[in-house]
């Protein structure tokens, strides 16, 4: 019988610090899904966030092929505190478009990545880090999240798979880091760019029968639908210029997880 009970405490134990983990992760945060095709406006959301002061610092420290100069962010860490600053008192809410969401929380992670680098900068990958993703580490109001927690429990829950081509994890084989901000104003068009350069650029080989593309394709295979079906060939030929074959055997290359640095 104290087996048994520890064994119950024990869990109720468990149960309940996972509960609160999630919550403070930040499962309090908004999430809405894109339900009709994504259009970019400021005109449907209380709020127009400026993200300047992150774009200035894209333009200055990544180039035309995503790779970042580090040591340079590293220089200008009080300017990417103060944006993380800004964007951390400017939690969102419910009155919040879809588009200011989007653009908010990609430029979260990806700001918070290279500033998660460059605390531990000079190194060879992100992956030397403990625990990069999962640890709680960026502000947002009252809470710490992690960036985990971003992409997984936010933006894969807005129902915008091309968003996977927008985040960038600091490795080579990442989908390349934009030198530009996300805007609400702009969202569309830069998903939209951000999905046709990745697929049709060298993290794929894409042919029509022998297609050796992003393991992204496999981790998160469920979120690429087409007609409400899951079908990575389908979508991929949305964008790729070269058209799969629905009969293709896909082969899935290996991910290099070296920093993208320059």
């Amino acid at each position: 019988m104290i087996k048994i009970f520890n064994i119950g405490t024990l869990f109720l134990a468990t149960l309940i610090l996972y509960s609160c983990s999630l919550f403070s992760a930040g499962h309090i945060q908004p999430i809405k899904e894109v339900t009709t095709e994504l259009i970019s406006t400021t005109s449907n959301s209380t709020v127009n966030l400026d993200h300047s002061q992150w774009d200035k610092l894209l333009k200055k420290h990544v180039n035309e092929e995503g790779f970042v100069n580090y040591a340079g962010f590293k220089k200008d860490v009080a300017l990417l505190d103060s944006y993380l600053n800004l964007l951390s008192k400017n939690e969102p809410n419910k009155t919040w478009s879809v588009q200011e969401l989007l653009a908010y929380y990609i430029n979260l992670y990806n700001a918070g990545t290279v500033k998660l680098i460059v605390e531990n900068y000079p190194i060879k990958s992100i992956k030397d880090i403990s625990r990069p993703w999962g640890k709680n580490r960026i502000a947002v109001g009252d809470n710490t999240i992690s960036l985990d927690t971003i992409e997984h429990d936010i933006l894969r829950k807005m129902n915008e798979p091309r968003i996977h081509f927008a985040l960038n994890c600091a490795s080579i084989s990442c989908p390349k880091l934009l030198n530009e901000a996300f805007t609400a104003s702009k969202i569309n068009e830069q998903l939209e760019r951000a999905t046709k350069e990745f697929i049709n650029g060298n993290k794929n080989d894409i042919s029509a029968s022998n297609p050796k593309i992003s393991s992204l394709f496999d981790w998160y295979k469920k979120d690429f639908k087409v007609n409400e079906k899951t079908d990575v060939i389908g979508f991929i030929n949305q964008y790729s210029n070269v058209k799969i074959s629905a009969e293709a055997k896909i082969s899935y290359m290996k991910y290099d997880w070296n920093l993208n640095g320059e």
